[in-house]
Parts: structure tokens; sequence; C-alpha cells
């Protein structure tokens, strides 16, 4: 492959756009460690994880462009698999979830706050 000078415009809305996607990615990964339960912890991940992969997607969407001088088609298809596929996979991990509750039948006691404080 011969290299390719990038142009300062795509050089830094392509940095722009890695730092959003790891940004997004971490602050997900953070609410699934600091919620407290399945419903709650679902949202962080599905939603930030999502995104920050897409931001990710289109600095690879701009760069590899500018290289190739086409718009170059894999990452398009990353993208539509990820939008496909991470709004059902929440959604049979909160039907697993809700399957599971109901079959514990209430015997986990959800934590109650301490009533010292």
């Amino acid at each position: 492959m011969i290299p390719v000078d990038i142009p300062l415009w795509a050089d830094l809305l392509a940095s722009l756009l890695m730092i959003t996607g790891g940004a997004l990615t971490l602050i997900g990964s953070l609410g699934l460690l600091r919620l407290p339960d399945l419903f709650a912890r679902i949202h962080g991940p599905t939603l930030n994880n999502s995104l920050g992969l897409g931001s990710v997607l289109l600095a690879s969407i701009l760069i590899a462009s500018i290289q190739a001088d086409r718009l170059v088609f894999q990452e398009v298809l990353i993208t539509l698999f990820v939008v496909a596929t991470a709004p059902v996979t929440a959604m049979l991990l909160m039907r697993a979830g809700m399957y599971r509750r109901r079959a514990d039948g209430g015997k986990k006691k959800a934590p109650q706050p301490d009533e010292s404080t």
C-alpha cells in the first residue's frame, strides 16, 4: 500500500471521533460496574458502547476512505451489523433477567439501605 498524506482536518476529526468513542465506551463500562442490578446495568453498556463503537467506526471510515480515494464499504457493513444486533442482544438479556426473576419467585431479597445513616 502506498502511504497517503492525510489532510490535517481529517486527522483532527478522526482523533476527536476516537477520543469521543473511547470516552463513551469508558462511561458505559463504568455504568456496568456501578449500577445495582441487571435492569439498570444493561443500559450503560448497550447505549454508550454502541455510540462509542459508532464513533470509532466513523473515524475508521474517514481515514480509510481518504487513503483509498473512495468509500470503504467494510466499515459500513460493521456499523450496520452492530446497529442491528446490539438492541436485539439487549432485549434478549432483559427477557432472560425477567424470566430469572419470575423463576426465583422472590427468593432473593433486594439489599436494604442502612437505616443508621
